[in-house]
């Protein structure tokens, strides 16, 4: 098998599973992970080496959702080692002061996202100073046809847009197998998406892992705990990038 075909393979079987998987699960909707956090200034587990300089978290609280499916609700992982609530600890690490929001429903479609965006939005306080949202793999591996999973990307991006709110847009990708032309439609979404809302991109946002399997629980559809770090890692430069900057007095 060469590099291609293996590339090929490790991404369908990854893929494929998702599908069967994506109806069960977990959920947090609500930020009821918020007892983990605290008020602490400095991520868990390790992050900081012995003798590292930690920098102390400044400014006003930045609102963070965290809106997509079983990726995000960190499926078969304990509560403080989802992807949300290590991107906080990381971001808090480099002196952000943020609250990551997990709103991470395994098994939701981009339909099902769009469902219950409003309901979400507005059970909070206040609106989110940025909005990520990660969706498309079950509608991937259930077949949907890309404009209906584009279509509901429009209304939910529609709806950020009109109540102004930032968003950092995390994209998946087709595999060969399902063909040239669905596999070039639904690659090109996310990024003509992003164009055309003027939204924060992540073209592909699991790049960095999908071909460890050790990253993977026994599933080989849900991250470890490991890969989730390894995520955070790879994605944390972009998601402080598409944070709006504070105003200063």
């Amino acid at each position: 098998m060469n590099a291609l075909q293996k590339r090929t393979s490790l991404l369908f079987g990854f893929l494929s599973i998702l599908a069967l998987a994506g109806c069960g699960g977990q959920s947090s909707v609500d930020g009821t992970n918020e007892d983990a956090r605290g008020n602490a200034a400095i991520p868990a587990k390790g992050e900081i080496a012995p003798g590292e300089l930690v920098i102390p978290v400044m400014g006003e609280e930045v609102k963070i959702m965290a809106f997509g499916d079983s990726l995000f609700a960190g499926y078969g992982l304990a509560e403080p080692e989802g992807y949300p609530e290590r991107l906080e600890a990381a971001l808090r690490g480099r002196g952000i002061n943020a609250r990551v929001i997990d709103a991470g429903v395994s098994g939701d479609t981009s339909a099902a996202g769009r469902d219950r965006l409003a309901f979400t939005l507005n059970g909070q306080d206040s609106a989110p100073d940025l909005f990520i949202l990660e969706l498309g793999g079950n509608d991937l591996l259930r077949g949907l046809s890309p404009d209906e999973t584009r279509a509901n990307f429009d209304a939910m991006l529609t709806e950020l847009a009109a109540r102004e709110i930032p968003v950092l847009l995390m994209g998946m990708r087709a595999p060969p197998n399902y063909g040239p032309e669905y596999q070039a439609r639904f690659d090109a979404m996310y990024g003509e998406l992003a164009a055309q809302y003027d939204t924060a991109l992540i073209p592909f946002w699991l790049e960095d892992i999908y071909q460890d399997p050790g990253l993977f629980q026994n599933d080989r559809i849900h991250p470890t705990a490991e890969g989730i770090e390894e995520l955070v890692a790879s994605t944390i430069d972009e998601v402080a990038a598409a944070i709006p900057a504070q105003d200063t007095p």
